[in-house]
C-alpha cells in the first residue's frame, strides 16, 4: 500500500483538505499504478517548519511504496504533489521536498 505522509507549516483552517486528499491519492495512484483503494495519503498542517532559514509556506513529504517507484516515476510524483501543493495551499515548489522509500514486501508467517 503507497502511503504519502505529507507535513507543512501551513495552516489548514478553512482549507478544502478533502480535495487535497483526493487529488494527491489519485496522482500517487496514477503515476504508481496501484488501484487508489491501496492509496493512504496523510496531511498534517499547522507543523512548525523552516525552510532555508525562513518559516514561509512549506511542506516536507514521505512516499513509501512496495515497488513502483523509479528515478522517472518520483520525478513526476515530486512534480504533481509540488502543484497539489502550490495551488491548494500557496505553497511554492522550491519550498517542498518529497523523499521516496521503495520498500519490500514482508510478510509475516
Amino acid at each position: 500500500m503507497p502511503c504519502l505522509n505529507i507535513s507543512t507549516n501551513v495552516n489548514l483552517d478553512g482549507v478544502d483538505t478533502s480535495s487535497i486528499l483526493s487529488e494527491a491519492t489519485s496522482s500517487v495512484a496514477k503515476l504508481i499504478g496501484k488501484p487508489e483503494a491501496y492509496v493512504m495519503v496523510v496531511l498534517k498542517g499547522s507543523v512548525p517548519m523552516a525552510f532555508g532559514g525562513t518559516e514561509q509556506p512549506a511542506a516536507y513529504g514521505e512516499l513509501v511504496s512496495i515497488g513502483g517507484l523509479n528515478p522517472d516515476t518520483n520525478k513526476k510524483l515530486s512534480a504533481a504533489v509540488a502543484s497539489i501543493l502550490e495551488t491548494k495551499l500557496s505553497v511554492p515548489k522550491g519550498r517542498f521536498f518529497l523523499k521516496f522509500y521503495d520498500t519490500k514486501a514482508s510478510f509475516l508467517s
